[in-house]
């Protein structure tokens, strides 16, 4: 027969102080992008371009749908952020959600952008890229 567990007090309180802090590193993470919009985007249209990633005709559009697509996660509810990041959230073990949200945006909505060329590399690339600058930001 099997075992029955029990979660007790003490289990309980950890388990809601790791829920927590996941939760208060998701909003500090989007409110920290939320005030630097353009800057955020500047860079990481930059790299993405630099690095190869994506190959496009027009920086400053791929910049733009960028800062839209940041200010898009920071007006979203919880359920509309998780829907769109549901297929990438294996990418990496513990992903940050602005780097995985635009991550998600790049390969879903982007690739069919008029002034995008191409996209090169894995999702992995296109998320640690992200996510270096992503990590600048935040102090990382």
């Amino acid at each position: 027969m099997g075992k029955t567990f029990h979660v007790g007090n003490r289990e309980a309180t950890i388990l809601s102080k790791i829920e927590s802090s996941k939760e208060r590193e998701r909003y500090r993470s989007i409110q920290v992008i939320r005030d630097n919009v353009d800057m955020f985007s500047n860079k990481v249209s930059m790299k993405l371009v630099e690095d190869g990633l994506v190959e496009t005709v027009s920086k400053n559009s791929i910049q733009e749908q960028i800062a839209r697509c940041v200010e898009t996660l920071c007006r979203a509810e919880d359920f509309d952020i998780d829907f769109q990041v549901a297929p990438f959230r294996t990418i990496v073990q513990n992903p940050n959600i602005v780097s995985l949200y635009i991550t998600a945006f790049i390969v879903e909505k982007l690739i069919n952008h008029k002034d995008v060329i191409d996209i090169y590399g894995s999702d992995e690339d296109i998320y640690h890229c992200i996510h270096k600058i992503t990590n600048q930001f935040l102090g990382g």
